[in-house]
């Protein structure tokens, strides 16, 4: 005799608590899935240990397909499949430790190769991110209904994880985010709707209509699909800015080694690498770029002779010279900013960095660390500007508003969109990654540049001292880019834009509403239904 209120051609799941469920008059297994189409066998044996090592094991590969789809390997189309393994092990899960188990061990999967980098930074810091965020994704797979309604809440739990890590802790830690799979894919232009959660709502949506289609749900995953056709299409005719003149730029990088410390290297070495490749830029040219920090002195700037010999490069050079300076400004404090030295060698605008790296710059609850502190961490901390991240100089008579990420702040689409919304013509990102072994960082932060450019709608400049340093377009193609170690000067004639985005006029908060609102009625209308 057929149930009542089941449905034999549609076999849809049940969560009927501790009621047996039979299927086609045989007792289905306790965690598999009962799906519409297809029925996916979750291949659990019975024995507890050997399930959990079945559902870990499933989605730390799941993970592993998400942090291949990452720069530098960069993959993208495994984003997509590792998403649709995910969602069919959450669909076939039901208790709750296993349900965690699940999204944590697809957090260790994506977390652990794609931001393995930090070892060189800090292993404690490395594993602590790595476990810290994989339980956001533990978390976030409790909130995740069973049945069609996660579809709905898969998409918007990842928007909440991406929107924790751009904030928390320590000012955000946005390694390895979603968007970034999708910086040199046809997806990634999207970023420019409603910023880099949008992209990764996007990504997520993609995977749900693959697993919709392994289901045999065809007629979600058609209007779905044509829905992520149709926001594509959408992207590419959403306002970007527009042109309001031209500018010559040069990008010096002046080389050496890749891996080595500061404190292993000699600060007079890396200044005078770029004062010599500064005499490979073809004049004339209105603007130079240098690295971060590549002037490191212990003493205030102004009392150096590295000052001195800045301003009388720029006015060999008759430019505008943009140095990212290192100086210590007090026996407990450094400071991290870029100078704009004018034609005529006189300091006329000053931004200090306000995002600074945890670990790297300052050591967060210092007191408590400092106990077990390896020797390479800062000594001082880095004082955090307070100014707006932009530069006003003048070419050809003309005011011009450069605007400004230094280095890891070019990972965070806040510190953009402020350069933007203040006026930023350009945005430059002077960084160094230099101490950093292998290029997952450095391709890293080429892939945000690029997503910074697409959602701002501006030229990107990157300098970094040993690589990468790139030249980046609004549409987020790399027009010229620097190989690792050598000692190089990039030119381009670069246009200066106006007008926002959608992504710099909305900002997050729309993504995080609509997300939040997922959740709550998935569960809801899930709950309903059972």
């Amino acid at each position: 005799m057929k149930p009542q209120g089941f449905s034999y051609p549609e076999q849809r799941s049940m969560a009927l608590g501790s009621l047996p469920v039979y299927v086609m008059g045989k007792l289905a297994p306790k965690e598999s899935k009962i799906t519409s189409g297809r029925p996916i066998k979750m291949g659990f044996s019975g024995n507890t240990t050997q399930e959990k090592l079945n559902v870990s094991l499933k989605s730390l590969i799941s993970g592993l397909c998400l942090a291949f789809s990452m720069p530098p390997w960069g993959w993208w189309p495994l984003a997509f499949v590792s998403f649709l393994f995910l969602d069919q092990l959450l669909a076939g899960v039901t208790q709750h430790k296993r349900r965690f188990l699940a999204g944590f061990s697809f957090g260790v999967g994506w977390l652990f190769p794609s931001t393995f980098w930090m070892i060189a930074l800090t292993v404690p810091g490395y594993i602590i991110q790595g476990i810290l965020f994989s339980a956001f994704v533990g978390f976030a797979a409790l909130l995740i209904p069973r049945g069609a309604w996660r579809w709905l809440a898969l998409p918007a739990a990842f928007v909440i994880i991406e929107a924790l890590r751009y904030r928390w802790p320590f000012g955000g830690v946005p390694l390895a985010t979603l968007a970034m799979s999708q910086s040199r894919a046809p997806l990634g232009h999207t970023v420019r709707i409603l910023g880099p959660l949008f992209l990764s709502a996007l990504v997520v949506v993609t995977g749900v209509v693959l697993s919709s289609l392994w289901e045999r749900r065809w007629r979600f995953a058609s209007w779905t699909g044509i829905s992520l056709i149709a926001l594509w299409a959408v992207a590419f005719v959403v306002p970007n800015g527009s042109p309001t003149g031209e500018t010559t730029v040069a990008i010096v990088q002046g080389g050496g080694e890749q891996g080595t410390r500061a404190i292993d290297t000699d600060e007079r070495e890396v200044f005078e690498r770029h004062l010599n490749a500064s005499s490979n830029v073809v004049t004339p040219v209105d603007l130079v770029l240098w690295p971060e920090d590549v002037v490191n002195v212990k003493q205030p700037l102004s009392d150096t002779p590295e000052y001195l010999e800045l301003q009388v490069l720029a006015r060999q050079l008759d430019s505008w010279l943009i140095a990212g300076i290192f100086e210590r400004v007090s026996i407990t404090e450094n400071a991290n900013a870029s100078i704009a030295f004018s034609p005529d060698g006189a300091e006329i605008d000053r931004y200090d960095k306000v995002r600074l790296v945890p670990f790297g710059e300052y050591v967060p609850l210092r007191g408590f660390i400092k106990h077990f502190a390896p020797s390479y961490l800062p000594v001082r901390d880095t004082k955090p500007g307070v100014g707006e991240p932009n530069l006003i100089v003048e070419i050809d008579g003309e005011k011009v508003n450069l605007g400004i990420a230094i280095s890891w702040e070019i990972f965070f689409e806040d510190r953009a969109r402020s350069a933007i919304s203040g006026g930023g013509e350009i945005l430059l990102n002077p960084t160094n990654g230099s101490s950093y072994w292998l290029t997952i960082l450095q391709s890293q932060q080429v892939a945000s540049s690029r997503l910074r450019a697409m959602e701002t709608g501006r030229w990107v400049l990157q300098a970094a001292p040993t690589g990468f340093s790139a030249i980046i377009d609004p549409n987020g193609d790399v027009v010229e880019r620097s190989s690792i170690s050598e000692t190089r000067v990039l030119h381009a004639t670069v246009d200066r834009r106006s007008g926002n985005t959608l992504a710099t006029k909305a900002g997050p908060l729309p993504m995080i509403l609509l997300s939040g609102g997922a959740i709550i009625g998935a569960n809801v209308f899930a709950r309903r239904r059972n």
